[in-house]
């Protein structure tokens, strides 16, 4: 499927076919999507967008996956970074190469804005994406990830 794979970013078009894959992303990670608030935050990453882009993916024509991306910086490295925030796949078309198109468009969105790099986290126990990520190259990170909740 991954050659029948079409990676474009989401505009005013497809933005409310994206809100779902949104949702259940969301659900996948056990929070409880608001459709609101998700229509007014995500709104800010439809092409084109000065913070971040939302990529989309389409098989048959059909909307199945979406990546976000963040456009930040590293102190480290005095450069701009793409953070891939999110990354999700629809579960009936997963294990097709939607995911890794999806990385591999992120990674040329980097390198046509000159960021330094394509960074994200995932969770410790989210072994399938784990596995997906490890194949595609990427090297795993030896920064812990930490999160104060502010209520």
């Amino acid at each position: 499927m991954a050659d029948d794979v079409e990676i474009r970013p989401i505009d005013e078009e497809w933005y409310d076919r994206v809100l779902p894959l949104i949702a259940g992303y969301q659900r996948f990670y056990l929070a409880e999507p608001d459709e609101e608030r998700n229509r007014t935050f995500f709104r800010r990453f439809l092409h084109p967008s000065d913070d971040g882009l939302l990529l989309g993916a389409w098989a048959d024509g059909e909307l199945v996956g979406f990546t976000c991306l963040y456009w930040t910086f590293s102190s480290v490295n005095a450069a701009e970074i793409v953070l891939l925030s999110d990354l999700f796949v629809d579960p009936n078309v997963r294990g097709r190469g939607v995911g890794r198109a999806l990385i591999g468009a992120a990674v040329e969105v980097a390198r046509d804005r000159g960021a330094r790099h394509v960074e994200w986290l995932t969770a410790q126990d989210n072994l399938t994406a784990q596995r997906l990520y490890d194949s595609t190259g990427a090297e795993r990170s030896p920064w812990f990830g930490y999160e104060i909740p502010i209520e």
